[in-house]
């Protein structure tokens, strides 16, 4: 029986040309556009460690002066001074912890006839790379003795390795920082979560290709490198981090249960506590953020791209409610149609069978054209100034969705026609013939 309708269906839609080309095209330009914005928001909202997200929390303490302080109102800083992420690092009251922080990186190849150049660098502790599932692919990362010892170390990237070695095994060779040779001891993976979440408040992108290189936190500071995002309070020697007023570290924790977040947080308002009593902080209030909630806190996705996505969608309901209204037309068109039929003894449940059908081939018609035109959206972002351009892609399931939005909005759009022409009288049509 679906051969059958499909059959008419087909036959109807050639016959129909212009107003089958107009549904199509409706149809495609609103799902092009919402496929296109649902794209860019799934990518700016997505988890950036699905498998490791629940365990990894942010904290935050305030060192700074009771000026402008309102008790209850005013949140913690984003960052953290020195001897803080220091005290913190050092009480060993999580599974795993990192300090970091973001700094400019001259790499200077050192085969001749290359030219030094600049990128991305994060001076951090040791746990960074197994807290947030750093895969290498030689080698592996430092220790905390490495930390406090200041060795002269350095973990790449994999792009970087491909740069500057082809691709082979670096492990042991010398690269040289900001003026400073530095062992490798292990090369990363492709690695580049989207967001960027352990650069937020950092300074730097959000997104992109990752970091080029990753050194131990004393080492960079010991080569004079310096963060990317730094605030400081009071005149004082900023050249001197550790000591000066400032705050510039960022800080995650690994707690693996409600439990051990709660007693984390409890660590940290007693710390803060302690400061206050000592004279160093005014400030009592603390945060410990799970990966999720910082990145909310942090309006990774811009209000804009929601805006976007909510006009687009909007969109497609106006080309639904298009769609409705040519089926309708092309319904009253084949009155008399419907009526023989229903005089030959189809019945009811057949004719809305049928125009279903018909909203159906029109979806599907609609989602490929509309997969072109959201293929037109995303090479068009792909070449805005935003950083996270070059990751605007079409993925498997956003292709999937496409067709699913597709047979959705028509299924809808053809919902009224169908009903429609399954309640013309067959009698009146015969009469008008």
């Amino acid at each position: 029986m679906f051969d059958y309708y499909l059959n008419l269906a087909l036959r109807s839609l050639r016959r129909n040309r212009v107003l089958t080309a107009l549904m199509i095209i409706t149809l495609a330009l609103g799902i092009g556009a919402s496929i296109t914005t649902l794209t860019v928001l799934r990518l700016l909202s997505g988890d950036p460690l699905p498998q490791k997200s629940a365990q990894l929390f942010y904290a935050q303490v305030d060192p700074y002066t009771s000026d402008g302080y309102v008790p209850g109102k005013t949140k913690p800083q984003r960052l953290m001074a020195y001897p803080d992420a220091m005290n913190l690092l050092h009480a060993h009251q999580a599974r795993r912890q990192a300090a970091m922080a973001l700094t400019d990186a001259k790499i200077a190849p050192l085969r001749a006839g290359e030219h030094p150049f600049f990128s991305n660098g994060v001076m951090t502790t040791a746990d960074f790379f197994t807290m947030f599932d750093a895969p290498f692919r030689y080698g592996g990362g430092w220790t905390a003795d490495d930390d406090e010892n200041r060795a002269q170390v350095v973990v790449i990237s994999d792009f970087l390795n491909d740069k500057l070695f082809g691709g082979a095994s670096s492990v042991g060779r010398t690269i040289r920082v900001n003026d400073h040779d530095l062992r490798i001891i292990g090369v990363l993976k492709p690695w580049a979560p989207q967001p960027r979440f352990y650069a937020q408040g950092l300074g730097g992108r959000s997104y992109g290709d990752g970091d080029a290189v990753f050194l131990p936190l004393q080492t960079a500071r010991a080569a004079s490198m310096d963060p990317q995002n730094d605030d400081c309070w009071a005149v004082a020697d900023t050249s001197k981090l550790e000591t000066a007023p400032c705050i510039w570290l960022g800080f995650w924790a690994e707690l693996s249960s409600d439990g051990e977040a709660a007693a984390y947080r409890r660590f940290l308002s007693n710390y803060v506590q302690q400061q206050i009593a000592l004279g160093r902080f005014s400030r009592p209030e603390v945060a410990l953020s799970d990966l999720p909630q910082w990145l909310r806190d942090e309006k990774v996705v811009p209000d804009d791209v929601r805006l976007q996505a909510g006009l687009a969608f909007g969109f497609l309901l106006i080309c639904v409610v298009n769609t409705v209204g040519l089926l309708l037309a092309k319904c009253l068109r084949r009155s008399q149609e419907i009526g023989v039929r229903r005089a030959l003894g189809a019945t009811r449940r057949a004719i809305f069978a049928q125009f279903m059908v018909e909203a159906g081939i029109v979806g599907m018609a609609g989602g490929l054209l509309g997969l072109v035109f959201a293929e037109l959206g995303l090479w068009c972002i792909r070449h805005q100034p935003a950083e996270y351009a070059g990751l605007a892609h079409l993925d498997v399931h956003m292709f999937l969705l496409t067709f699913l939005v597709a047979l959705v909005a028509s299924m809808i759009a053809g919902l009224l026609p169908a009903w429609r022409a399954s309640l013309l009288a067959p009698g009146s049509q015969l009469k008008a013939a």
